[in-house]
């Protein structure tokens, strides 16, 4: 796919995150968007260098500022890499995660539970850490994890579903929020609907094709969501949409409508038993037991968007299907006289027909019928544009979805109308694949609102529109670098890039709420605006009882002020968290994307924080600054510390870091080549680092772990599902003894299989004594070779052999490993964490979390606490103690 040719490596993704979907998209597929085309740390560098041409000292350089690169190229690589994790080296059918759930739930759980020490407020515009490296004075206050539904009543129940912690119900308007989806195998939300009779609608899976978008396991509805709460028992139908996403839920004509990675489906809407019905799927020979099931494109082939509903006569039906990238079958379908779906290839008036035309596209209808709008985001323009995807914003006055359509805002158009992109080279819709949403206010049909990276508005039928929630503050000259601002001038704005909307009313005022890659904001549906259309009166509702952050990694230590502990962690979008022994807010002391986390034991303010391809910041203050460092850069906090493998490119997305178990001032860190420094948090240059062994043209490391000097490193390479490849070298800190296991590639039971190696955890009382955890499904669920089984592996001599210790462990994707104190190992997954106590050979479960993504877990300085970072519900804690 073309992609952009600007060389706009500084402006590095923020939103790229893992991606648990369980089939792979093929590399010729991917996108030339991303999930964020630059990032919040990005923007207050461009404030910074606004504020050097004013006379300011220069803002630091990092590594990824440097000319030369194609960021579109990068940012489609990164979407893929956690997917090829989870599939390589072949393709995952259905099912294989409710089966993993299921097994899960029947194991024994060990003693203990866990506690949430992130149900507080996140304050991304937190004073203490103002300075170019961070989100702070952004103007989106505090965040929380990406929201991709919403819904309202005119009661003041808001409900809001989150991209991988479930679903969660306010009664107030928005604000002291409470989970109810936690008793379902998925806790990823593709679309939430009320229907006309007040019950609520669930579809999980969500549907922004993005890289971390995870599959569902159906559709749900709950008669009385004022009060109720999901089950299992509440789905709608049969298991014909496992293992989907769900991008919208229409209804009409008796029916609700399934717009699904797998073509539209519907089901009654009074008899909720028997099989939902396929309506139509452009390519049916590549749905699962299709012919060309196993084909890797099939995961793009039969992708529905939305659907259009006549008002006047239900059994008229648009279908907006199609690959965001783009696909012969791409278009807008409707069904003919004789049952027979048809692609509209002309009469749609300014909508287009053209296949290179048609890709994500989101409908949305008046409340009395009078109208109809549609977004489209364009396969063509993604592929050459490299400022835009969208085509456009466009409405039917008929009504009627078949037209005829009236465009009523491009990007060009938007742009004008007081949008932050284009201060930073971009346009509005350059993400318009995976930003969107629309909606029109019920007391209106003129009146709508429209979202994209940006909240947009218009009240006059599309003649003008403001841009309400503009990108950040930090390109305006109303925004200030003065610590004791929150804002500067300027007004709070929404998180960046939108997903989710719905109206409703509170106390009898009706709002507009919004969820995006921060959470979930609300303002009046006929809010003020300032000179420039910007809203004056948008509110957080993300007060700290919903915890929805999606973490990449946890660091612990010693609080140095405050006593206790200070945690971190790196987030989807999020930056950094930090959050101190005696924090009532946890506040964000790096922007953009948090990647793998480095913490001084000793000092919890010791901080190493990884952005992406090893793009590596070090703080030995957790980063407070007073922003003293604008005419004094000797007073900076923090550093820019990347390897050469983040300029070159020849790094993860998410590259591994860790530091040595008995010399905390070691550290070694993965591309290409295997990294390590000596100075530990007074680091202060990339020249600092020494390669110690290279991999291998192709081949990019995928975990590191160290202790008393001996280093074992995992690879892939290539990482893809089609020629896959991996394996394990071992060497020592100082350069020497390196040198490749030798790894059968068969995957034979009792070999470490051919799939995606993802962590180690090395014995603190033998170096030679390792466990390693695989990713991926085992051969009973990945219809390519060499998949294997077992998930944990053990070896006693320095990782030349290898046993598979998996045992009664359900087949679930493992993401990292930890050796207890007492000798036990504990494994985070897909689906929660497992424990196998000293002595012992079986596993058991730990606690009881939803079905979220553990990624990575940590001991705390003394040993006592297990730390799991979790990808969907923040960060918890549970006493090893009582892990037995």
């Amino acid at each position: 796919m073309s992609a952009s040719t600007r060389s706009r490596r500084w402006l590095a993704t923020c939103a790229i995150t893992a991606t648990v979907a369980l089939v792979a998209l093929p590399a010729s597929a991917a996108p030339s968007g991303n999930n964020s085309p630059f990032g919040a740390r990005t923007l207050a560098r461009l404030a910074a260098e606004r504020a050097q041409s004013e006379g300011a000292v220069a803002p630091r350089a990092t590594a990824q500022d440097d000319d030369g690169g194609n960021e579109a190229d990068e940012i489609a690589e990164g979407a893929d890499q956690y997917a090829e994790a989870r599939t390589s080296p072949g393709v995952v059918a259905p099912g294989a995660y409710g089966a993993a759930w299921s097994g899960l739930n029947n194991l024994r759980s060990t003693g203990g539970s866990w506690r949430n020490i992130t149900d507080l407020p996140y304050d991304s515009d937190d004073a203490r850490y103002r300075d170019i490296d961070s989100n702070s004075s952004g103007g989106s206050g505090d965040v929380t994890g990406r929201m991709a539904a919403m819904a309202a009543d005119d009661d003041g129940y808001v409900y809001a579903g989150s991209a991988g912690g479930g679903v969660w119900r306010s009664r107030s308007g928005g604000g002291h929020w409470q989970p109810i989806s936690d008793r379902l195998s998925s806790q990823s939300t593709g679309a939430l609907a009320l229907d006309g009779t007040g019950r609520l609608w669930l579809g999980t899976g969500e549907a922004t094709t993005n890289a971390d978008a995870y599959l569902g396991s159906g559709v749900y509805l709950l008669s009385d969501p004022h009060h109720g709460t999901f089950s299992a028992r509440s789905r709608v139908g049969g298991d014909e949409l496992e293992s989907t996403t769900i991008h919208e839920l229409r209804f009409g004509g008796g029916k609700v409508w399934a717009a699904t990675s797998e073509g539209v489906w519907s089901h009654s809407t009074k008899k909720l038993g028997g099989a939902w019905k396929l309506e139509f799927a452009p390519n049916p020979d590549y749905l699962p037991g299709g012919s060309l099931a196993s084909d890797p494109s099939a995961a793009y082939k039969n992708i529905a968007n939305d659907i259009a509903i006549d008002p006047k006569d239900p059994s008229r039906v648009v279908l907006a299907v199609g690959w965001r990238s783009g696909d012969d079958y791409n278009g807008f379908y409707t069904k003919g006289a004789d049952g027979t779906w048809t692609r509209i290839t002309s009469g749609l008036g300014d909508l287009p027909a053209d296949a290179d035309d048609v890709g994500n596209v989101t409908f949305a209808r008046s409340a009395d019928g009078s109208r109809y709008y549609a977004i489209d985001q364009s396969p063509e323009q993604l592929n050459t544009n490299p400022d835009s995807g969208l085509e456009g914003i466009y409405v039917s006055r008929s009504g009627s979805p078949t037209g005829p359509w009236s465009k009523i805002a491009d990007y060009q158009g938007l742009a004008a109308d007081g949008s932050a992109l284009t201060t930073s080279g971009y346009m509005p819709g350059v993400q318009a694949w995976y930003n969107q949403f629309l909606s029109v206010d019920p007391a209106n049909p003129d009146h709508v609102y429209a979202g994209l990276e940006e909240v947009y508005e218009t009240k006059d039928g599309g003649s003008t529109w403001s841009t309400v929630g503009p990108y950040w503050n930090f390109s305006f000259p109303c925004w200030s670098i003065d610590p004791a601002e929150q804002t500067g001038d300027c007004n709070q704005t929404t998180h960046s890039d939108q997903h989710g909307v719905a109206i409703g009313s509170y106390h009898g005022r009706s709002f507009v709420y919004v969820g995006n890659d921060g959470g979930v904001y609300r303002r009046p549906v006929d809010g003020a605006q300032d000179a420039s259309g910007h809203a004056t009166d948008w509110t957080s509702l993300n007060d700290g009882t919903i915890d929805t952050l999606q973490y990449y990694s946890v660091g612990v230590g010693k609080d140095p002020a405050y006593g206790g502990v200070s945690v971190t962690g790196g987030l989807q979008d999020n930056g950094q968290s930090v959050l101190r022994s005696d924090d009532t807010v946890m506040g964000s002391d790096f922007g953009g994307d948090g990647g793998d986390t480095l913490t001084d034991p000793a000092d919890g303010c010791d901080i190493a924080e990884e952005y992406v391809y090893l793009a590596i910041q070090v703080t030995q203050n957790c980063a407070v600054n007073d922003g003293s460092w604008v005419t004094d850069p000797a007073k900076a906090t923090s550093f820019a510390v990347a390897p050469a493998d983040n300029a070159t490119g020849e790094a993860r997305f998410i590259a591994p870091l860790a530091a040595d178990a008995k010399n905390p001032a070691t550290w070694v860190a993965g591309g290409r080549h295997i990294w390590v420094q000596t100075h530990g948090y007074a680091i202060r240059s990339g020249d600092e680092w020494n390669s110690v062994y290279d991999l291998g043209v192709g081949r990019t490391a995928t975990a590191v772990a160290v202790s008393g000097g001996k280093v074992y490193a995992a690879w892939c390479g290539p990482c893809n599902n089609q020629g896959f490849a991996r394996g394990i070298s071992v060497g020592n800190a100082d350069g020497s003894g390196w040198h490749d296991i030798t790894l059968p590639g068969t995957g034979a039971d009792g070999t470490v299989p051919n799939r995606y190696l993802s962590g180690f955890a090395v014995d603190p009382k033998n170096a030679d004594h390792v466990f390693l955890a695989v990713n991926g499904f085992s051969r009973h669920w990945t219809e390519g070779p060499g998949a294997g089984v077992g998930h944990v592996f053990e070896s006693t001599d320095g990782g030349t052999t290898w046993k598979d210790i998996s045992r009664n462990l359900p087949d679930v994707p493992a993401n990292s490993a930890v050796v207890t104190p007492n000798g036990g190992l504990a494994v985070a997954t897909d689906l929660g964490v497992v424990y196998r106590a000293p002595g012992r050979t079986r596993w058991e479960r730990v606690g009881s979390l939803p079905a979220v993504a553990v990624l990575q877990l940590k001991l705390g300085p003394d040993g006592s606490t297990l730390y799991a970072a979790t990808h969907g519900r923040g960060i918890y804690t549970i006493k090893v103690r009582d892990m037995r």
